[in-house]
């Protein structure tokens, strides 16, 4: 079956004319993936969707491409300084207005070609928000680095603790929210520490929050992997402030 007519009636099942998806795509010196990505997104099940990439002050020639970018799909910020994925998170929120958002890297690590799996729940009227998970399901993965998967098992665990959520990937990128509920949530990190904050908040509500297992496809340093130990140590900071005095 064609991928795109087995998904085709999705705007029906929420009742609405405007857009389904909203995409956000914070991006921080990805001159090497982001046309791809861009491609990729496009090229997604999901038509009715926009595009909303964030430059967060690249000096790769990221801003540059994007700053010549014409496509009434896609929708470009600029930030003025260099201010994190969470700041960039945070400003493709604001301007987002699909019935569903998803966070989508700018590098090649996550699959938009498993949007569909990530909302389905949420068209359907099952969840209220999907987390993707790297460590279920038979999807591909890259095999990198022992001590990453150690650190992501680590804050997951911690993170649960203090949520008392079963997930088993919080740190994933791939999260997808009914709109509604994220631009009602005040976003305060500035860099990595969004999905500990987000997860932490959203715990302390009656949302009904499902995982899908998804690929990866992650880099080496090599290749432009930017999150390190000290990102690692902010998440414990992150998990223990949001969930012990917010």
């Amino acid at each position: 079956m064609d991928r795109n007519l087995k998904y085709k009636n999705y705007e029906k099942n929420f009742e609405s004319k405007d857009i389904l998806l909203s995409v956000i795509v914070p991006c921080f010196n990805e001159i090497n993936t982001l046309a791809k990505v861009i491609d990729k997104i496009k090229e997604s099940p999901i038509k009715e969707k926009e595009i909303i990439i964030i430059d967060d002050f690249s000096i790769d020639g990221s801003r540059e491409y994007l700053e010549n970018l014409i496509d009434n799909q896609i929708i470009t910020k600029f930030h003025n300084r260099n201010m994190g994925k969470g700041a960039a998170i945070s400003t493709g929120i604001k301007t987002a207005s699909g019935k569903i958002i998803i966070i989508q890297d700018a590098d090649l690590e996550y699959d938009p070609d498993e949007y569909p799996n990530m909302i389905n729940p949420i068209v359907h009227n099952k969840a209220d928000i999907v987390y993707g998970s790297r460590f279920k399901g038979g999807q591909p993965h890259r095999v990198v680095y022992f001590w990453h998967r150690v650190g992501n098992g680590f804050l997951t665990l911690l993170s649960n603790i203090f949520t008392d959520l079963n997930l088993s990937d919080m740190e994933t990128c791939y999260k997808a929210f009914k709109s509604e509920i994220l631009k009602n949530i005040r976003i305060e990190e500035k860099r990595f520490g969004f999905e500990p904050e987000i997860t932490a908040k959203i715990s302390k509500k009656n949302y009904r929050i499902f995982e899908v297992g998804i690929s990866y496809y992650g880099r080496t340093y090599q290749e432009g992997k930017k999150i390190g130990w000290k990102d690692g140590f902010q998440a414990i900071l992150c998990i223990l402030k949001y969930n012990l005095f917010r």
